[in-house]
């Protein structure tokens, strides 16, 4: 298949462009798996985020009652006429993804699930989009980078854990459902991929206000160096004692960094401040 596609590619005329991060993949056993990993079937709607050549497009096709694929680059349209002949349930949309009104595309196509070889450079703005934004996405099966998959699914307290882990938590699931190598990839990146699923739950954890929690999350993690204290007022304005009453409060540590609070601790922490906080 690999040789197919580079025929297609040459054929078409078409040039890789760094800067839109494309590397695609030509392995059948590979699509298949990622497919199969995301749990999609006849009845689903599947939306794609940058389907490059149209090799995994094809795959979910095979699978699922809908592809709805978006792509940034206008030069694939002839390979894609190729790649995706008979695929007649995958529809192609030349628009960056980051600019759909999600609302309405919700409003057409109903509930979905998201499959996609992510853009790397564009991997944490995509996902933040869906799950901020979204109100019927499903689930989200994702590759991405090794290391950010690494990120998305880390524990607190270890050097992976970050404000997006913690954010993600808040509304879906995330676990590491296969790794790949560079090798399986045209052209070859310099790092090694992971393919993430993100189920989503919305109230997975409940708190009071999710937008004001991840200001605190994001808070927590504004300079990485300094405690969470510190970080609480620098952020929120507050005195140090208004920010280390909160805080023992919940039953943290005076000396405890963002990293080390949980998901569960950060939801506890946010409810106690937004109550508290302005009085």
């Amino acid at each position: 298949m690999e040789n197919d596609l580079k025929s297609v590619l040459s054929e078409s005329g078409f040039g890789f462009k760094k800067k839109f991060g494309q590397n695609f993949i030509t392995d059948k056993n590979l699509l298949s798996s990622i497919v199969s990993r995301s749990g999609v079937d006849e009845n689903d709607t599947v939306v794609e985020i940058g389907c490059g050549a149209g090799t995994l497009t094809k795959a979910i096709a095979e699978r699922c009652k809908r592809v709805i694929a978006f792509e940034i680059d206008t030069s694939l349209k002839p390979v894609l006429e190729r790649t995706l002949a008979g695929a007649d349930n995958a529809e192609v949309v030349f628009k960056d993804f980051l600019k759909v009104d999600l609302e309405k595309l919700e409003r057409e196509i109903g509930s979905y699930c998201v499959v996609a070889n992510l853009p790397y450079y564009v991997t944490t703005p995509l996902i933040t989009k869906i799950l901020e934004q979204s109100k019927s996405c499903k689930s989200l099966t994702v590759m991405v980078q090794e290391e950010v998959a690494e990120r998305l699914c880390a524990n607190a307290d270890t050097p992976e854990y970050g404000a997006i882990t913690a954010v993600i938590a808040l509304c879906a699931s995330a676990e590491i459902v296969k790794r790949v190598p560079r090798t399986m990839f045209i052209p070859r990146p310099n790092v090694d991929s992971a393919v993430v699923k993100l189920t989503v739950q919305r109230g997975r954890i409940p708190v009071r206000d999710e937008a004001f929690c991840k200001k605190v999350i994001h808070a927590a993690f504004a300079s990485r160096r300094k405690t969470l204290e510190n970080n609480l007022v620098n952020v929120f304005k507050i005195t140090r004692e208004r920010a280390r009453s909160a805080m023992e409060a919940c039953g943290i540590d005076s000396k405890s960094r963002g990293e080390t609070l949980t998901p569960e601790k950060f939801a506890q922490l946010s409810d106690f401040l937004s109550i508290n906080m302005s009085m």
